[in-house]
């Protein structure tokens, strides 16, 4: 993989992204799941899990090959830029390490061949 080669993961399950009123408690069942994300605001709570519950369903993962450098430029960037010309909307999660890219399950297909032609290897 070259400097400005861009690796993904696919990961193949199903994901929801829930909304939850900004007061509620921690629900036990997230920290059961394999993959979550929690972001609390002053107007919710958003939960992305394994869609196991009433949410908003039927998101795939593609994963971005970490470790990730602060003072890489434009990933985030390349990736958003090749899904919104494809027409693929697209929610982005981050960790200190990476950054996930969710993408309707309708969509994961094209999202792969269009990520691909754009240069980015994908390991499923």
């Amino acid at each position: 993989m070259t400097q400005n080669s861009i690796g993904l993961i696919l990961i193949n399950e199903k994901f929801g992204i829930c909304k939850l009123k900004a007061t509620e408690k921690l629900p036990e069942w997230v920290l059961s799941s394999s993959i979550f994300s929690l972001t609390r605001t002053k107007e919710e709570l958003s939960v992305i899990c394994p869609e196991n519950i009433e949410c908003e369903k039927d998101w795939n993962f593609f994963k971005v090959k970490g470790p990730l450098e602060f003072d890489q430029i434009g990933i985030l960037a390349r990736i958003s830029n090749t899904l919104s010309e494809n027409e693929i909307s697209i929610f982005v999660m981050s960790t200190y390490d990476t950054d996930y890219i969710l993408v309707k399950q309708k969509n994961c297909k094209a999202a792969f061949y269009a990520l691909e032609a754009a240069g980015m290897t994908i390991e499923k």
